[in-house]
C-alpha cells in the first residue's frame, strides 16, 4: 500500500488542501470503514480494481471518477483488484466553489461527478488515463479546476465568513456551544452563520466542530502516547464519558476498543 501527498499549485491552494495518491498492489479483497472527517473529495480511479461502499447496509461499485461527500457517521468500505487512485481532498468550505450545489446533499455518500458536472468530467477522466506522468496528470486537474472556479466572485463573500470561522474552530475546539458568540463577532445572526455552513460545507457549526474535534482525538488515540484523560481535554471534551460517548458515535467503537491496524484505508486517508 503507498500514499503520497502533493501540495497544489499557488493560485489551487487556497481552494485545495492537497492532491494525493493512493495504490494498492494487493488483489486480496480489502475491508474498511471510513470514519467522519471534515472534507469533501474527489478521486479518480486509474487502476484496475473498483470499490464499493455501503448504502443502506447493501454495498454498491462506486463511479470510475468519485465525489466523497461529507462523512458524518462511520461509513463501510471495500475494494478489490489493483488499485490506482488519484484524488482531490478540498479544504473544509471550498469545495462549494467548483459544485455550483447545495453541499450538503452530498453528506454521507459517494456519487458519480460526471452525473454531477456533467460530460467535461469523463474527457477528464480518459486524458488521466492516457497520461502516465505525474506532474502532467495534475496539470491537467488544475486546468480543470481553475476553469470551474472562473467567475465565482459571488460566492465568495459568504465562503470567506466560512472559512475564517473554521479557522477559529480549528484553533480552539471548545467553541461548539459558542455560535452566537462567533456570529455576532463576524456581525452576522447566527442563523445566517448557520445557513453558510449548510451551504458550504455540508454540515451546521456544531457538527463541524464536533467532527473536527472527533478527529484530533482519533489521531491522539491512533498515536498512543497520551491517556484518555489527557485525550479528553487535549480536545476540549467536558468529561471522559462524553470523549467516549462521541469516538464511539464516530467509529462504532471505544477508544479503548480501536485498533487502528484493521482499518489501513482511514490510516492511509486519514482527512475523509
Amino acid at each position: 500500500m503507498y500514499y503520497q501527498e502533493i501540495i497544489p499549485g499557488e493560485r489551487l491552494r487556497p481552494y485545495i488542501r492537497c492532491y494525493y495518491i493512493f495504490e494498492s498492489e494487493n488483489n486480496v479483497p480489502l475491508e474498511d470503514i471510513v470514519f467522519p472527517g471534515g472534507h469533501m473529495e474527489i478521486i479518480f480511479n486509474l487502476g484496475e480494481g473498483f470499490w464499493q461502499s455501503a448504502v443502506n447496509n447493501v454495498f454498491c461499485t462506486t463511479p470510475p471518477v468519485e465525489l466523497w461527500g461529507k462523512i458524518t457517521q462511520p461509513l463501510a468500505v471495500r475494494s478489490f483488484g489493483k488499485n490506482r487512485m488519484l484524488g482531490i481532498r478540498f479544504h473544509a468550505h471550498s469545495a462549494a466553489f467548483f459544485l455550483h450545489d447545495d453541499i450538503s446533499r452530498f453528506n454521507d455518500q459517494v456519487s458519480d461527478l460526471q452525473a454531477v458536472l456533467g460530460n467535461g468530467v469523463k474527457a477528464l477522466h480518459n486524458r488521466l488515463l492516457e497520461t502516465p506522468e505525474l506532474h502532467k496528470r495534475i496539470t491537467l486537474i488544475e486546468a480543470f479546476l481553475l476553469n470551474r472556479l472562473a467567475g465565482k466572485e459571488k460566492q465568495a463573500a459568504g465562503i470567506a465568513i466560512v472559512g475564517r470561522v473554521i479557522e477559529e474552530m480549528n484553533e480552539n475546539t471548545t467553541l461548539a456551544d459558542q455560535v452566537e458568540t462567533i456570529a455576532t463577532r463576524h456581525r452576522i445572526s447566527s442563523r445566517y452563520l448557520r445557513r453558510l455552513f449548510l451551504q458550504h460545507t455540508g454540515v451546521s457549526p456544531k457538527l463541524y466542530n464536533k467532527i473536527n474535534r472527533f478527529q484530533l482525538s482519533l489521531q491522539l488515540v491512533t498515536e498512543k502516547h497520551a491517556s484518555l484523560t489527557a485525550i479528553t481535554y487535549d480536545c476540549g471534551y467536558f468529561d471522559q464519558s462524553h470523549f467516549i460517548r462521541d469516538f464511539k458515535s464516530f467509529t462504532g467503537f471505544t477508544p479503548s476498543d480501536y485498533t487502528p491496524a484493521d482499518y489501513p484505508v482511514s490510516q492511509a486517508i486519514a482527512g475523509k
